[in-house]
């Protein structure tokens, strides 16, 4: 295995490894500035490769920074590794993360973020979205990068295989085959709703952690996210107990 490094928007290098066991992409993200900052950790088991390549571009000591989505393997397993690794970084999650897990996992207090709350970085600022649900777990969340309009989305759009590591090609059918796959995504009247909402953010790259970056028409991509997983909920709701109607409908 190898931990491959691209900017995909600047000052915002998308690291990623190939899994063939699972056949599947692990993404983390680097965001340069006078305070670096990391999204997601990876599990321990890819620690010596990520980090490695997080010093090709800055030494792993310096990141200030380092946050995730919500409490998983894959977004934070090594988050203790890189702790020790780099003595004045400082985890920041959501409140109720940091409230039910991330405060007793971390061996260092996380700072709490609250929905909106910006981190500047000095030269790039991180917003802290919470998408509770969405895609799945209660404390998730995105960050977007507002300087670059780079959306770290997450779980959201996972797809199967390897693939290039930037694409204007259309993410949607892969994300929904690989859901018909995992069925990871939480299906409730707010899914839809919460996803096509950050398509009003205009976002020009989306880094996918299960997939490429995507650098189409983002807010498109989000708003046929949104309305897919409408259609399911629809699907599986007539399906259990009748028709449910998404929320605000």
């Amino acid at each position: 295995m190898e931990t491959q490094l691209t900017e995909i928007a600047p000052d915002v290098y998308r690291l990623s490894t190939y899994v063939s066991d699972a056949d599947i992409l692990f993404n983390q993200f680097l965001v340069t500035a006078d305070e670096p900052l990391l999204f997601h950790t990876g599990p321990r088991a890819l620690f010596p490769l990520v980090s490695a390549a997080v010093e090709r571009v800055v030494p792993v000591s310096s990141l200030r920074w380092i946050t995730f989505g919500h409490v998983e393997a894959d977004e934070c397993g090594a988050m203790n590794l890189w702790l020790a690794a780099a003595p004045r970084a400082e985890v920041a999650h959501g409140a109720l993360g940091c409230a039910v897990s991330v405060a007793d996992l971390a061996d260092r207090p996380p700072r709490p973020l609250q929905d909106g709350e910006v981190i500047d970085l000095g030269g790039r600022r991180i917003r802290r979205i919470e998408t509770p649900h969405v895609p799945h777990g209660w404390d998730a969340g995105l960050v977007y990068e507002e300087t670059t309009g780079t959306l770290l989305c997450g779980d959201l759009f996972t797809a199967v295989g390897a693939g290039p590591a930037i694409t204007e090609q259309e993410i949607t059918g892969p994300a929904l085959a690989a859901e018909d796959l995992f069925g990871a995504t939480c299906l409730t009247p707010a899914t839809g709703p919460t996803i096509r909402a950050l398509a009003e953010l205009q976002p020009t790259t989306l880094g996918l952690m299960h997939g490429p970056a995507f650098t189409g028409d983002c807010a498109q991509a989000l708003a046929d996210l949104g309305d897919a997983y409408d259609q399911r909920l629809a699907v599986e709701g007539a399906r259990l107990h009748g028709p449910v109607a998404p929320r605000g409908s």
